[in-house]
């Protein structure tokens, strides 16, 4: 049996004051190459020491190692090396894209993982909205959803550090990072934009759910709740292979500027509004993203597939046509930022588009966004979110939650 030294210590009381360290050592077991061989179905596994070994009886005209740049994120991919590998001839640059298009296309075993993640964070993620209370924090809101998708899912990551943004919080589009670590207090009013996503054996999640922390929406949060959410399902009832990511994006935010008219945020021609990109104003983010083992992930811009250089296009994380298997998430949003406000107010174009007296209601008002999980099929899509959506939905849901909680409070003797 293979064997490994482990090293633990201890402290042992022997007099006051007066402590030793002991030595103890133990064997664990390492499983050998068979274990790993039938554990992931490959033809042969080794040890890592012996690779330069077992490449090298191979007699390789090449080794390619895998380094490339996620076009989504940037990030660059780390590539192999190993001792003896200057003996080899390696090429860094084939397997990249090749690797990174087997990753659009998810298999059917995959699917059943991002299936499992994602009916893990829907249930974590009405969960929180079952739990929230004014006064609480927004990282209670976090720890909660963590807390569930571990100990119920076995989920110990999240696929991103998680977005718990109330009130002019939610207006941030990626608010929740260290030099703003959810920690604003829930106040009576605020609106909750949660984006939260568990991962399982590296298989992410991504789910944005928006609601009233009071548990109802006013008359102001239910028009741009439901303009988003129209948004949202005119996009799922348009997916389908052969569908351009991009005119998604753009029927999106058609019907964004439509609605913000009919509340009377906006006046004038829809169509004169979308020459002059009035919609990044609103929404300055792409529609969403290729979702797999990054939670936006690798593919996104392949070889022949070109950025669209324009406001709001231009955040679009990829550019390319639908296809059966492709999985990506919808996640429309309307959002009050003031910085953009102000420089659309400033633009002579868009301001003639903008009925500021309306707007001003709107100030501080946050943000909206409704991101679901979709994998694309041969005729249309498969949701893979599943989470209370409509303004009713929601208010129900969460008002059964109260009453839950007013229930278990009551039967225990505290106060409310």
């Amino acid at each position: 049996m293979s064997r490994r030294i482990q090293l633990f210590c201890c402290r042992v009381e022997k007099k006051p004051r007066d402590t030793v360290l002991i030595l103890v050592l133990c064997f664990a077991r390492i499983h050998p190459p068979e274990f790993f061989k039938n554990k992931y179905a490959v033809d042969e596994a080794h040890y890592v020491t012996e690779i330069s070994n077992v490449l090298a009886l191979k007699k390789p005209a090449v080794l390619l190692t895998l380094r490339g740049v996620n076009t989504d994120s940037g990030n660059v991919s780390k590539e192999a090396s190993f001792e003896g590998i200057s003996q080899f001839n390696v090429n860094n640059k084939i397997l990249h894209p090749e690797i990174a298009e087997c990753r659009v296309i998810k298999t059917d075993m995959e699917l059943e993982v991002l299936r499992y993640t994602n009916k893990i964070s829907s249930e974590a993620h009405k969960e929180v909205m079952k739990a929230v209370k004014v006064g609480m924090k927004e990282y209670e809101m976090e720890s909660l959803f963590q807390h569930y998708c571990y100990t119920r899912g076995g989920m110990r990551h999240t696929s991103y550090t998680c977005i718990c943004g109330s009130g002019e919080n939610s207006s941030v589009l990626h608010y929740g990072h260290a030099g703003a670590p959810n920690d604003k207090t829930i106040e009576d009013g605020d609106l909750c934009l949660f984006d939260m996503g568990g991962e399982y054996y590296c298989y992410g999640s991504d789910i944005t759910c928006t609601f009233p922390a009071n548990g109802k929406f006013t008359a102001d949060q239910r028009a741009v709740y439901e303009a988003v959410l129209k948004a949202s399902r005119a996009v799922m009832k348009a997916v389908k292979p052969g569908v351009s990511w991009p005119d998604m994006h753009r029927l999106a935010d058609r019907v964004h500027l439509e609605e913000l008219t009919r509340i009377g945020i906006l006046k004038g021609n829809v169509d004169d509004m979308v020459k002059v990109h009035l919609g990044a104003i609103f929404m300055p983010h792409g529609l969403g993203h290729l979702l797999g083992i990054d939670v936006h992930d690798v593919g996104g811009y392949p070889e022949g597939v070109e950025r669209i250089d324009e406001p709001g296009l231009r955040s679009l994380r990829t550019a390319r046509r639908l296809q059966q298997g492709m999985v990506l998430t919808i996640e429309p949003g309307i959002y009050f930022i003031e910085h953009l406000l102000e420089q659309a107010l400033q633009d002579p174009a868009q301001s003639c588009f903008i009925n500021s007296s309306v707007l001003q209601r709107f100030r501080g008002f946050g943000g909206v966004r409704i991101e679901d999980d979709i994998a694309v099929t041969a005729t249309g899509m498969e949701l893979l979110t599943c989470v209370p959506r409509t303004v009713e939905e929601i208010e129900a849901f969460m008002a059964e939650g109260q009453s839950r909680a007013k229930s278990f409070d009551c039967l225990s003797g505290q106060k409310q």
